[in-house]
C-alpha cells in the first residue's frame, strides 16, 4: 500500500495467467500477494540496488535475471547510475515503494534479490548474508545447527544475527551494521568466520564452493558480500514448484520450522495477516559495527 493507505493504481495486465501451474496461482495472484506483504517487505527492499527473476512465461519456462534499468519496466521503476567491474558505467534498478514492486510483477517478476547496500552509499554495505546450503541428503536439523552456530559465533564478536528461511534448501543468517567498512572489509569479515566454522567443524562445514568436496557438508557461502551480489530478500516468492517464500522468522520460531521451504504463498500471507510486529524488530534500529576479521 502507498502511504494513504490504499494499493497503488498499477494495472496488471493478463492477471489471469497461471505463472505457478502447479498450484494454480495466477499473475494477479502475485500481485496481490506482493501488495499485502508490503508493509513487512518494503524495508528490506526498498532504494536497494536490485536483481530480479522474471518469467514471462512462468515457472519453469525460460526465467531470466536483470539487473539493469529499462524504461519498459514501468514509471515507478527507478534508476542509479553503478560502475561496473569492467569500468563500464550503467543503469541498475531499485524501488521506493509498493507501486514499483507491482510494477516489476507487471513485467513479470518473481523473485526480488537486493544489495547489502543502499542507492544513496551502494560501496558502503549494511547488511551481510551467510547463505547455508546444505549437500544433498545433509537432514534439516543440522542446518538449523548450522544457523545457530552461526548466530553464537557472531555474538562472540559483538554482533546479533537474524534468520529467514531461503525458500529453498537452507536457512540465511543476515547481519546488519553500521555503514562505514567497505565491501573489501565485509568480505573479508564473512569469509573469516566462514572458515573458522569450518575449521572447528570440518566434518560439518565447507567455506569454499567446491562440491566434489561438499559431499555430506552445508556450505557457508559468503560469496554474496561483494560489490553487485545479491540475495534473495525478506518474504520474496521463489521461482520454483509450490510457490515458496524466503521468510523471516525470530529466533525461537526456528525449531518449529521443518525446512527452507516451510512457507508458501498461502501460508506466508495468513502469516503477514496475523504478524503484530516483524519479525526482525529491531534490525532498521540496530546500530553494531562491523569488526575487523
Amino acid at each position: 500500500m502507498n502511504e494513504s493507505g490504499s494499493t497503488p493504481a498499477v494495472a496488471i495486465t493478463h492477471a489471469a495467467r497461471v505463472v505457478y501451474p502447479g498450484s494454480g496461482i495466477s499473475k494477479g495472484d502475485v500481485a496481490a500477494y506482493y501488495a499485502a506483504v508490503a508493509r513487512w517487505m518494503l524495508p528490506e527492499l526498498a532504494n536497494r540496488p536490485l536483481s530480479l527473476l522474471r518469467c514471462p512465461d512462468g515457472v519453469g519456462a525460460g526465467c531470466f535475471f536483470q539487473k539493469h534499468h529499462a524504461n519498459a519496466l514501468g514509471e515507478h521503476v527507478q534508476a542509479i547510475s553503478l560502475r561496473e567491474k569492467d569500468g563500464v558505467v550503467d543503469d541498475y534498478l531499485y524501488v521506493r515503494d509498493l507501486a514499483g514492486v507491482l510494477d516489476l510483477v507487471q513485467m513479470n517478476t518473481l523473485e526480488f534479490h537486493p544489495w547489502g547496500a543502499q542507492v544513496d552509499r551502494p560501496d558502503a554495505p549494511d547488511r551481510l548474508v551467510f547463505d547455508l546450503d546444505p549437500a544433498p541428503g545433509v537432514p534439516w536439523p543440522a542446518v538449523v545447527l548450522a544457523a545457530r552456530r552461526i548466530r553464537a559465533r557472531l555474538r562472540e564478536t559483538g554482533l546479533q544475527g537474524f534468520v529467514r528461511t531461503s525458500g529453498g534448501k537452507g536457512l540465511h543468517v543476515v547481519v546488519p551494521f553500521r555503514r562505514g567498512p567497505d565491501w573489501e572489509a565485509a568480505k573479508r569479515f564473512c569469509e573469516a568466520l566462514a572458515e573458522a566454522m569450518a575449521a572447528r567443524y570440518p566434518q560439518d562445514y565447507i567455506a569454499t564452493a567446491s562440491k566434489a568436496r561438499r559431499k555430506g557438508r552445508i556450505f557457508i557461502d559468503w560469496l554474496r558480500n561483494t560489490r553487485g551480489a545479491t540475495s534473495v530478500c525478506n518474504w520474496s516468492l521463489r521461482a520454483r514448484a509450490g510457490a515458496p517464500v524466503a521468510m523471516p522468522l525470530r529466533w525461537e520460531e526456528l525449531a518449529r520450522v521443518e525446512s527452507g521451504a516451510a512457507f508458501d504463498m498461502r501460508k506466508a500471507l495468513r502469516r503477514a495477516a496475523a504478524l503484530k510486529r516483524d519479525p526482525w524488530e529491531g534490525v532498521a534500529t540496530l546500530r553494531q559495527s562491523l569488526p575487523k576479521p
